[in-house]
């Protein structure tokens, strides 16, 4: 007599056996209004893999994962490594790749409203030192000697005005006083 075999769905799903106490890694759930609700997208550690990822959000967050599907993403190489003290010409670095797993959930998952006042965290402060830093990485760059400085635009401004006739060339001189012969009493030895 054949005995009928449940299905994979009634044996519930299939997971890795590592067990995960407490976690050294990070999930960075990221914001994809283009997905479904059924889809989140994460950016994970290079060595997790679809097994562990499905383990850990169904024993984290009791939410079943049907699929997983992930990507590597290999970033640009760059001249020099970032943050040297002195940079190098000629050494290029390929910084470190980042992986992305996007999953498809049983339930859905939307995400909360984003806040109309920010004040809590300071975003305003926030943001004028973020601008501020952008700025002296823009000083401070390797293309800062190719982009005119601010002054240098002044003149341009103001050759623009001469040569338009909006503006009258005249020369000030600052008085300093009467001449000083500065050589006069120097002791010859």
């Amino acid at each position: 007599m054949a005995t009928a075999l449940p299905s994979r769905r009634h044996l519930g799903p299939r997971f890795g056996s590592k067990q995960i106490f407490l976690p050294n890694f990070t999930l960075t759930l990221l914001r994809t209004p283009f997905l479904p609700p059924t889809f989140a997208s994460f950016i994970v550690p290079l060595n997790l893999t679809k097994i562990d990822v499905r383990d850990y959000i169904f024993h984290a967050y009791g939410v079943e994962v049907l699929t997983v599907r992930s990507f590597v993403h290999q970033q640009k190489v760059r001249q020099d490594k970032p943050n040297a003290s002195r940079p190098q010409a000629r050494k290029w670095f390929r910084p470190r790749a980042i992986k992305k797993m996007t999953i498809e959930m049983e339930r859905p998952f939307v995400w909360p409203d984003e806040p109309d006042n920010y004040e809590p965290w300071d975003k305003v402060k926030f943001d004028q030192v973020e601008e501020a830093a952008q700025a002296e990485r823009d000083r401070l760059g390797p293309q800062a000697a190719e982009k005119p400085s601010g002054h240098r635009e002044s003149i341009a401004e103001q050759a623009r005005r001469l040569s338009t006739g909006k503006a009258r060339w005249s020369h000030q001189w600052e008085d300093v006083g009467e001449p000083v012969e500065v050589e006069k009493d120097l002791p010859m030895s």
